[in-house]
């Protein structure tokens, strides 16, 4: 590859780490965001629920978006977007205002993590897998390092400085961008010609607004009756209320020409189904322990921000160390064997959660995160190559959207399921119960890998 590419690369990469560093960062943000606002944990998890929803919807639309107006342009708008809201996050007179600039950044950072592969794939025709590869170190690294870094600003600078590190990442990104990224030709003059009615059939705007009202109202419901511990007329009836639209949306989706999710991959691949099934668990198993370990240690275990991020360093080093070990092994082997592994690996660090006390050990919290951590690099190659095995080579970009889809439903779930146990406040006897609810899901997790059935050759 040539200097350009090389630059190219790293102006993409540098827009593409903003997502993962964004979501990571914040799972040791929450103690100190729960006390600035002084709100319970229920409320407080919403910081997580909204950046992974509005990823899970924004990314498809951008990426439909891409097509019409142009990856450059889309691009470079979504670090327009991450500036604006990085800006005026800390700004915030109150909780609502910085969930609403959660969203927002969570909208720019996904329209660059839309475009960014499909850009680097077109532009860059000459070794092709080491660019790939590049990319991937650039998002998998943000991700392992995310909370080392946020504990590192929360303990200098306050919960603020999460938002503004952003600040000269987007600028670098853009800079780059602007001069190394081709001009594209997008479909934005023809666009231009669709009426109203065909713009929401193109775009599946009915399909996006059921999704999103009845996630949020089914998930809104939940929360609040866990909080407050009973259930209103008004819980039950806005919960069904989110279920029936869900419910709509599955009909919409699988009757529609253009559909924001297409279902019915699903029903015509059921191995595929399978590899995403497993994929949301591991999602929800890890992203438990990601958002989770944190606020036990500095809510249980008084252990401070910088330490807390420093402790975390090694989830996502032991998942960095794997990931290119796993790779050769699942050259050699295919992934079945290694998502076996993973999923017994995450069984064991689950029951060493339940074995946590107030007590132990800094090295039993180690065990822990590397366990995971392990089992996620194993999980992450292992899982995606079983997709691709999966997947016929003609619709292998929708099942790679549904594959991403899928990571966002577990880290929902996980969020969802540490606000439900914990209720208004984190305590070590809820971590307790966590750990319980881990372990079992990590053994269906295990007898699913072992009784998968997927092909391990790419479908023709």
């Amino acid at each position: 590859m040539n200097a350009r590419s090389w630059w190219l690369m790293i102006s993409v990469g540098l827009g593409m780490l903003l997502n993962p560093l964004n979501s990571s960062m914040v799972s040791v943000a929450i103690p100190r965001i729960q006390q600035e606002f002084k709100l319970d944990f229920t409320v407080v998890s919403w910081i997580i629920f909204s950046f992974y929803i509005s990823s899970a919807i924004a990314q498809p639309v951008m990426g439909k978006a891409s097509d019409i107006f142009g990856r450059r342009t889309i691009f470079l708008s979504g670090l327009v977007i991450a500036f604006v809201a990085s800006m005026c996050a800390p700004l915030s007179p109150d909780f609502g205002w910085l969930i609403v600039f959660r969203i927002v950044q969570s909208i720019g950072t996904s329209m660059v993590v839309a475009v960014g592969m499909a850009i680097v794939r077109v532009q860059i025709t000459d070794k092709q897998a080491t660019a790939l590869s590049v990319l991937s170190m650039f998002t998998s690294g943000a991700a392992a390092i995310g909370p080392f870094i946020g504990g590192v600003l929360i303990h200098l600078w306050g919960w603020s400085s999460i938002f503004l590190i952003n600040i000269p990442f987007v600028a670098a990104s853009f800079l780059l961008a602007w001069r190394t990224i081709p001009k594209d030709k997008p479909l934005a003059s023809a666009a231009g010609k669709l009426s109203i009615r065909q713009w929401m059939k193109v775009m599946d705007v009915p399909g996006i607004l059921l999704f999103t009202i009845g996630l949020v109202a089914l998930l809104a419901q939940l929360l609040s009756v866990k909080s407050s511990g009973h259930i209103s007329w008004f819980n039950l009836a806005a919960g069904l209320t989110g279920l029936l639209l869900l419910a709509a949306f599955v009909r919409h989706e699988l009757r529609a020409a253009s559909p924001f999710i297409p279902l019915r991959t699903f029903a015509n691949y059921p191995a595929l189904t399978w590899v995403n099934v497993e994929f949301m668990l591991a999602n929800l198993l890890y992203y438990a322990l990601f958002f989770g370990l944190p606020s036990y240690l500095q809510l249980v275990r008084h252990v401070n921000e910088f330490h807390t991020g420093l402790l975390m360093l090694s989830l996502g080093l032991c998942s960095l160390v794997v990931s290119p070990l796993a790779g050769r092994w699942i050259d050699t082997s295919g992934p079945r064997p290694a998502m076996f592994v993973s999923a017994i690996i995450m069984a064991l660090g689950s029951v060493w959660i339940i074995l946590l006390t107030p007590s132990s050990p800094v090295i039993s919290v180690c065990l822990a995160l590397a366990a995971f951590g392990i089992s996620n690099g194993l999980n992450n190659v292992g899982m995606q190559a079983a997709m691709f095995n999966s997947s016929p080579k003609d619709i292998i970009g929708v099942a790679s959207g549904l594959f991403s889809t899928s990571r966002y439903f577990g880290t929902i779930l996980s969020s969802l399921l540490i606000g439900i146990i914990m209720g208004n406040q984190f305590s070590f006897g809820g971590f307790r119960i966590l750990g319980i609810v881990l372990t079992v899901i990590a053994l269906c997790l295990v007898f699913m890998s072992r009784r998968r059935r997927e092909p391990e050759r790419m479908l023709p």
